[in-house]
């Protein structure tokens, strides 16, 4: 197990679904990923769900508020990325032509967030850890593994991530498609890729992988449970194998089975 104790800032260190019917997202991903569930009071008589895999905090979900619903969110997976200081990197993402959804703000005594856009329109959120590092165990199955943005514009989004993080940007051409592999110093932090223009008026946006034993048995179990399979299972050489789907309530994510390292 691929246990984490701390992130270096720059890392994506958490992922959470936002739900229009919690229960009903619970149940879907229990079945598909084996996830446990603790419901932590949040106040108010809400709860935030934290999911565990072989008892180690992978992520989380909540009932969407009501405001969220009446603004027409809808139901979907949100990407948090750690960082030394919060304010400090709103104020920067701000003077790289970002946005502010949600200023910085203490959660409890576990951290300190905010949630950005970037210039293409693609929203993330930022973690300053106190108490809550984010997972506990990555690349596992179940877990989250790797983060990807989807965008409109490359050139733009990639200014901006190198100048807010630090990252460094690595391009492959990948059979004639540009795939931009961000790096956290010496270690891979996030990939890139255009929207391509068969995929209709998509929105820039954040997708998280998380890591499956088998990519196909995954998948069906997924379609039987009422996911929608968007793209593949295919195989990424030298990656691994993959598929893009959509769980029963529209929400996108992305599901690999690596190969060995």
């Amino acid at each position: 197990m691929s246990e984490m104790k701390e992130y270096a800032p720059g890392t994506f260190c958490w992922a959470e679904l936002v739900a229009g019917d919690a229960d009903r997202a619970k149940e879907f991903y229990s079945k598909l990923f084996g996830w446990n569930y603790t419901d932590v009071p949040i106040g108010d008589g809400k709860v935030y769900s934290m999911a565990s895999v072989n008892g180690k905090e992978a992520g989380a979900m909540y009932q969407m508020w009501s405001t969220q619903k009446e603004q027409g969110v809808p139901t979907h997976w949100a990407s948090y990325v750690s960082v030394s200081n919060v304010d400090e990197s709103v104020k920067e993402a701000e003077s790289l032509g970002g946005g502010v959804i949600v200023g910085p703000m203490d959660v409890f005594d576990s951290g300190r967030m905010a949630l950005i856009l970037d210039p293409t329109g693609a929203a993330v959120s930022l973690w300053q850890p106190m108490k809550h590092v984010g997972a506990r165990v990555v690349n596992e199955h179940g877990a989250f593994c790797w983060n990807e943005l989807l965008t409109n514009d490359t050139g733009k989004a990639g200014a901006f991530y190198t100048g807010l993080f630090g990252w460094t940007a690595n391009e492959q051409d990948m059979g004639g498609m540009i795939y931009t592999v961000f790096m956290n110093g010496e270690r891979p932090a996030a990939g890139m890729m255009k929207i391509d223009k068969s995929w209709g008026d998509a929105p820039s946006n954040w997708l998280v992988y998380f890591s499956v034993n088998d990519c196909d048995a995954c998948a069906a179990e997924a379609s039987s449970l009422g996911a929608e399979i968007l793209n593949g299972p295919m195989d990424i050489p030298g990656v691994g194998r993959f598929a893009v789907m959509t769980d029963p309530q529209g929400s996108v994510f992305a599901v690999i089975k690596l190969e060995p390292m």
